[in-house]
């Protein structure tokens, strides 16, 4: 059998469908006198909001140009989860907008910050909002008072530039970073708002956002100097959340034995329970 065929759409949203219990859709569960397994294609239309025969020709590969609109909305009433939506997108030809999480971090990776407690670890959204810490983190950001934002900590914050030594090295990734979420979130109020208000009220941030660079959060070397531990260097490395676009999770850590990994074990046991997030 043949890995694509010419109907590939048409295939998925046939499977896709006739897995989906009608129960689980809202629907009159099965009877005895159910013909069809799953969902029939005009109980996919009315869900979606779109008419039987459009639904119909989808499938049968008579219609290949859905609008993204329509693609999302059928991607809904099949309840497909996130993997299965961008397959769908990607099998019409279109590239699916992310859906943003904002505020909500999934349980399992607050879970996972505490697996690093030698680390800073901590997740960021997508205008680099900090949504949740381990203690050691929330320690390392303490001296911003509860300030959340990173980006609004670099550029306003007064105790920016003495904590972080390296502060037009860092300040630089964060603006390549944010203008990347920026163009991967088009339309998102949370990026465009905070780029708008920065541009406002910060020369440095205009002049870095001006030259149009672009990069990722990637490995990178960081080196505080903490109010109470003093100076520590750390190694990050970002990784992004498959189960929500837009979140990152950034883990800190020290070299094993050195001054940085003893600052670091003293502000665990200085800050031990400060912890954002749950």
């Amino acid at each position: 059998m043949p890995a694509t065929s010419a109907n590939s759409l048409g295939d998925f949203l046939r499977a896709t469908r006739a897995r989906l219990d009608p129960a689980d859709a809202g629907l009159a569960a099965a009877g005895a006198g159910r013909r069809v397994t799953g969902l029939r294609r005009e109980e996919v239309a009315v869900l979606a909001g779109v008419s039987a025969d459009y639904y119909a020709r989808l499938e049968q590969g008579r219609e290949r140009n859905p609008s993204a609109q329509v693609l999302a909305a059928i991607g809904q009433a099949l309840q497909l989860s996130a993997d299965a939506r961008e397959h769908l997108f990607r099998l019409a030809g279109l590239s699916p907008k992310p859906d943003v999480a904002r505020e909500c971090v999934h349980p399992s990776l607050l879970e996972l910050l505490d697996a690093f407690p030698a680390s800073a670890a901590y997740v960021l959204g997508p205008s680099f909002d900090v949504l949740a810490t381990n203690a050691l983190a929330a320690a390392l950001l303490a001296p911003f008072g509860g300030m959340r934002n990173m980006v609004r900590v670099l550029f306003t914050h007064p105790e920016a530039r003495n904590v972080f030594v390296e502060w037009p090295v860092v300040v630089r990734a964060t603006v390549y970073a944010l203008r990347l979420n920026a163009g991967r979130f088009p339309g998102d109020g949370d990026p465009a708002g905070l780029v708008d208000e920065m541009l406002e009220c910060s020369p440095e941030f205009r002049a870095l956002w001006a030259d149009q660079s672009v990069s990722g959060l990637t490995r990178a070397f960081k080196v505080f100097v903490h109010p109470d531990a003093g100076r520590v260097e750390l190694t990050y490395q970002t990784f992004d959340v498959h189960d929500a676009p837009g979140q990152q999770l950034l883990v800190g850590t020290a070299e094993p034995g050195s001054r940085s990994a003893e600052a670091l074990a003293f502000l665990a046991s200085f800050h031990s329970g400060a912890v954002l997030g749950e």
